[in-house]
């Protein structure tokens, strides 16, 4: 038999400010063969599968047990798996249901800001790409718990603890499935990572990035799309942002001049070490020196 818990929250104007806010937590257990969706949704959230909705919110869900189907006006048809979380976008019409011969369990949170909003605009997450698959994980299921706890308390600035909660949901979701998809290559992964070490144990040589690839025995073209895939970065401004992090610790820890510094760290010239120097920290290597 269908068994659902859910708790709907209110926040106030001055919860807003804070960047996200919570508007709904739950879970919901769907046995095979029983009717979906289930009754008792607020208004809003209910919805009939040959219709579908659109919510005025973002929603994460979590499939722990079962399977289903997934719907939007993006994906015209995905499967859902045990193991799966799928984003609702606020807008974007969809429509999902649990497969009638398995069922399935699974949790939601709902939410809305400026948060979520910036990490769509800057292609983090998108419609295109709704549903993330991570298997099982007690960390992810104990967060939904804590959420609802949260919420059926309703402690005086609970929205900013589960604003938190929902952030790190995201953050895991995000990193988890990526980092799944890296790992399908373990040689690149190991690759990268005894690249990352060669360069960080050489920051006070002349070593090149060119030399790293021919060390790791792929093109320069080929090492630098593979690094920047698993890092976000490129090796030349990995390396440089080492340096620098290198260069405010000789600053601060020893009397060695600008001068010696940018040429131990083989940097083209000291005004080019200053300027990079600048962009990275606001201010000049002597600045920084004078504030410590």
């Amino acid at each position: 038999m269908a068994m659902q818990t859910s708790k709907y929250l209110l926040a106030n104007e001055r919860d807003a400010l804070w960047g996200l806010t919570v508007s709904t937590v739950g879970y919901e257990e769907i046995a095979p063969g029983d009717s979906y969706p289930t009754h008792g949704h607020a208004d809003g959230y209910y919805f009939e599968l040959s219709q579908g909705r659109e919510l005025n919110e973002y929603q994460l869900l979590y499939l722990t047990e079962g399977e289903g189907t997934f719907h939007s006006a993006t994906i015209r048809e995905a499967p859902l798996r045990e193991g799966d979380l799928f984003l609702l976008f606020p807008g974007e019409w969809h429509s999902y249901h649990p497969n009638p011969k398995t069922g399935w369990k699974s949790y939601w949170i709902g939410f809305k800001g400026r948060n979520m909003d910036d990490r769509v605009r800057a292609g983090f997450l998108s419609p295109q790409k709704p549903i993330y698959h991570v298997g099982f994980s007690d960390e992810i299921v104990q967060l939904y718990k804590h959420a609802f706890d949260s919420a059926v308390i309703e402690a005086a600035y609970s929205q900013q603890l589960m604003a938190g909660i929902v952030n790190h949901l995201i953050g895991i979701m995000y990193s988890l499935e990526r980092n799944l998809q890296l790992s399908k290559n373990q040689s690149h992964v190991d690759m990268i990572s005894r690249a990352r070490l060669r360069i960080r144990e050489a920051l006070e040589s002349s070593l090149t990035i060119q030399q790293v690839a021919e060390d790791m025995g792929v093109s320069y073209s080929n090492f630098r799309k593979l690094f920047k895939e698993h890092t976000g970065i490129s090796p030349a401004i990995y390396q440089q942002d080492l340096r620098l992090q290198r260069a405010k610790e000789l600053l601060s820890t020893t009397d060695m001049s600008v001068k010696e510094i940018a040429y131990r760290l083989n940097f083209e010239s000291p005004d080019y070490f200053s300027a990079k120097f600048k962009i990275k920290t606001g201010r000049r290597p002597s600045e920084f020196r004078i504030t410590k």
